[in-house]
């Protein structure tokens, strides 16, 4: 069998589809040319870099789980930071996967204003994994600053307000739904404009 025709991406329950018996896809494995990145989840080996497979198995397992905090901002560009691992909210009460190779920091938002802001950040063979617009990533860091720090989130604002198109009466307005995040997000305002 030509192993160049398979998917990058396997699980188990694919193996009949593909003409491959669970023993032949384990010698595979043996052989390197697949690696587990998560429970039932394989990835063609060297197809693409640690932190990309992680959200690949994320988006696969848990779908509603979505890219916040600083790999938000990494991802927006509105940090010079480079995240040491992947910041991944799951709706309080979710459970988290557990990640073969690369490490993940995962973070409970409430389910009633989990929605708020998210959209889809696409991964390579036709996956997608949710990820917080950069107002709603902003408004997190000013939310959670007692963990992050008032730095972060400042800097992030400062670099959001410098690029063309945004506006301050949008990101307020989004702020009103995640109330927390409010008053510290309007003196930020206040002073910074």
């Amino acid at each position: 069998m030509d192993t160049a025709t398979l998917p990058d991406l396997l699980r188990y329950g694919d193996l009949d589809r593909h003409g491959l018996t669970r023993h032949r896809f384990d010698r595979l494995i043996d052989d390197g040319e697949y690696e587990r990145i998560a429970a039932g989840l394989f990835l063609r080996t060297g197809s693409t870099d640690d932190t990309t497979a992680a959200w690949m198995a994320i988006a696969t397992k848990k779908p509603e789980a979505t890219i916040c905090l600083l790999s938000a901002l990494a991802i927006h560009d509105l940090t010079d930071e480079i995240p040491t691992r992947s910041d991944i909210a799951i709706p309080r009460g979710a459970q988290p996967l557990m990640i073969q190779h690369a490490p993940i920091a995962w973070h409970r938002f409430e389910a009633d204003t989990f929605a708020i802001g998210r959209t889809e950040h696409t991964l390579p063979g036709g996956l997608s994994i949710g990820l917080y617009s950069p107002e709603r990533t902003i408004i997190d860091l000013f939310r959670l600053r007692h963990a992050w720090g008032s730095d972060l989130a400042v800097g992030a604002l400062k670099r959001w307000l410098r690029e063309r198109g945004n506006s301050p009466a949008s990101l307020s307005a989004l702020a009103e739904r995640l109330p927390k995040a409010r008053p510290a997000l309007q003196n930020a305002l206040e002073i910074l404009l």
